[in-house]
């Protein structure tokens, strides 16, 4: 696979697509199902797995905590079925470069090391709902919305 096949999944599209009652769900599963079709290589973290495992033990407005053997071994899966970028010194140097070019402060540490991820594993296209969080990044990777606004109007 080359670079432009890699998509790096952000752990909001993995809460959408693996909790039903999710106003995103359809969309997120339809997203990385559309990838998985087009043989992309699809790659999380251990970073990401941990806010995954935070955030589905844990009270949503969508949804009361899964128990945790649940979350267990949906964990279990997405480490069988998605390549994980694991945080190695190479990562570290990517995390103090971004840090040290774009001014980046407090909870953004954590989207600067899912960048600093990419970079050292060469996965340079990110799906994500929250993209404003990445845009200090675009300069650097490109930023895939969950959801296509472009045909919206207000």
């Amino acid at each position: 696979m080359t670079a432009g096949n890699r998509v790096f999944i952000d752990t909001n599209v993995l809460i959408y697509a693996n909790v039903a009652e999710s106003p995103l769900h359809d969309v997120a599963l339809a997203r990385l199902n559309a990838l998985h079709d087009s043989e992309t290589e699809c790659w999380l973290s251990r970073q990401v797995l941990r806010e995954f495992l935070a955030t589905l033990s844990r009270p949503q407005a969508f949804q009361k905590p899964k128990p945790v053997s649940t979350i267990v071994k949906r964990v279990r899966y997405l480490e069988q079925h998605f390549q994980i970028a694991d945080a190695d010194s190479s990562v570290t140097r990517r995390l103090l470069e971004l840090v040290s070019s774009i001014p980046i402060g407090g909870k953004q540490m954590h989207d600067a090391n899912i960048v600093a991820t990419m970079l050292a594993n060469d996965i340079f296209s990110l799906l994500t709902h929250n993209t404003t969080d990445f845009q200090r990044f675009a300069g650097y990777i490109k930023i895939l919305p969950l959801q296509d606004t472009s045909g919206v109007t207000e």
